[in-house]
């Protein structure tokens, strides 16, 4: 618990044997000024990982659930099926880029009246090379299209994140692929959701990224991100043009 509230993490992970007890281990050791613990629960989703990352993950005190069906998104709404408990949800990767002790300033962001809490790799410290070229490059072209159609600045589209359980219910995330985390932001800001961005520090990664370790993977984020923006957007477009249209049909009233 952490002020009262029901802490869950979620993990998703595939063949994330080399770093994932020590995230899961990390995560679970966290503790408030008192000592008590912070993290209630942490869910790992093994998405058809061919090493022993269910194993280990297990051993190191998760909740283990699997998803043979290949994608981030996926493997994220596998995992909150398992976090209906939760008063605040933790994303974080399994990788072991991100320090556990940082989840914390995400948390009190929560706790303290924000409905969704980034971790923003911008505007915290990074390692070198702990962010590819094609990955900044994303990042930055995502926050620019949003800034232009919905006018929120956004300095990144960080995995490291947290939200309030009633925010995500009114989210009604769908995207099983790479377009998870800006389908959760830009519904957010659709939403009139209080977002807030906290800095976070970001280290190389341990083991091979199966995104932008690949070119393959390198693109299919890319296309995942944009197509999501574009998809939102049209959404809302379509939304926008049939208020209207229900508007002008209706009757004018004699006064």
């Amino acid at each position: 618990m952490y002020q009262n509230k029901c802490i869950y993490v979620i993990i998703p992970a595939r063949d994330e044997a080399q770093a994932i007890a020590q995230v899961v281990l990390n995560l679970l050791n966290l503790t408030n000024a008192g000592g008590d613990q912070i993290i209630d629960t942490v869910v790992v989703c093994d998405n058809g990982s061919i090493d022993n990352t269910a194993a280990i993950a297990r051993a190191a005190g998760a909740v283990v659930v699997s998803q043979t069906q290949a994608g981030y998104g996926i493997a994220c709404l596998t995992a909150l099926a398992k976090s209906k408990e939760a008063d605040i949800v933790l994303f974080i990767d399994g990788d072991n880029a991100f320090r556990a002790q940082q989840a914390i300033a995400l948390l009190d962001a929560i706790v303290n009246g924000a409905d969704l809490a980034i971790g923003s790799r911008r505007l915290g410290c990074m390692e070198n090379n702990a962010l590819t070229m094609p990955q900044r490059f994303g990042n930055w072209l995502a926050g620019r299209l949003i800034k232009y159609l919905w006018g929120q600045t956004v300095t990144d589209l960080g995995p490291f994140r947290a939200i309030s359980q009633t925010a995500l219910q009114r989210l009604a995330m769908t995207d099983t692929s790479y377009g998870w985390t800006v389908e959760m932001q830009v519904k957010a800001i659709q939403l009139g959701m209080t977002i807030e961005e906290r800095p976070v520090d970001t280290y190389r990664r341990l083991g091979h990224s199966k995104i932008s370790g690949t070119v393959k993977g390198t693109i299919g984020a890319g296309v995942g991100i944009l197509s999501m923006i574009a998809r939102l957007r049209w959404r809302q477009f379509r939304q926008t043009i049939g208020d209207s249209t229900i508007l002008e049909d209706q009757p004018s009233r004699s006064r």
